[in-house]
C-alpha cells in the first residue's frame, strides 16, 4: 500500500522541528487544492502517513512547512520577518502504490529535502 510521510529538522539546533504545520496540497491543471494537514510531533515526525492507500494517486503534490512560525518559537536570533516562512516542495507520485518520504532540514537561512526511504 502506497503512503506519503515526512519529518523535519532543524539544523540550526540539531534537534527534529517540533509543532511544524504542514499542509498537503494536491496540483492539478495549475490549481492547488488542499487535502490535508498535520503538526509535527516531539521527533519531528507526523502520527501517521500525510497520505496512504487510496489517498495518494499518482499526480503532482505540494507540502507546504510553516517554517516561520516555528522559528518564530525558537531560541535563536532570527530576523523579523523571517527569510524562510512556508517552505514549498513540489514533487511527483509515479507510483501510487509506493512509500515516498519527503524529509525537510531546515535552519532560518536555507533548506534542503530529498526522496527518503
Amino acid at each position: 500500500m502506497g503512503r506519503l510521510t515526512t519529518h523535519v529538522l532543524d539544523t540550526a539546533q540539531g534537534l527534529p522541528a517540533v509543532g511544524v504545520t504542514i499542509v498537503v496540497k494536491r496540483v492539478h491543471g495549475g490549481e492547488r487544492s488542499e487535502i490535508g494537514s498535520a503538526i509535527t510531533n516531539r521527533e519531528g515526525r507526523v502520527d501517521r502517513p500525510l497520505l496512504e492507500g487510496g489517498d495518494l494517486v499518482t499526480g503532482t503534490y505540494e507540502l507546504d512547512f510553516d517554517v516561520g512560525g516555528y522559528f518564530d518559537l525558537q531560541p535563536l536570533d532570527v530576523p523579523r520577518p523571517p527569510f524562510l516562512d512556508i517552505v514549498t516542495i513540489r514533487f511527483t507520485i509515479a507510483d501510487a502504490g509506493d512509500h515516498y518520504h519527503v524529509p525537510l532540514l531546515v535552519s532560518p537561512w536555507s533548506y534542503s529535502t530529498y526522496r527518503g526511504s
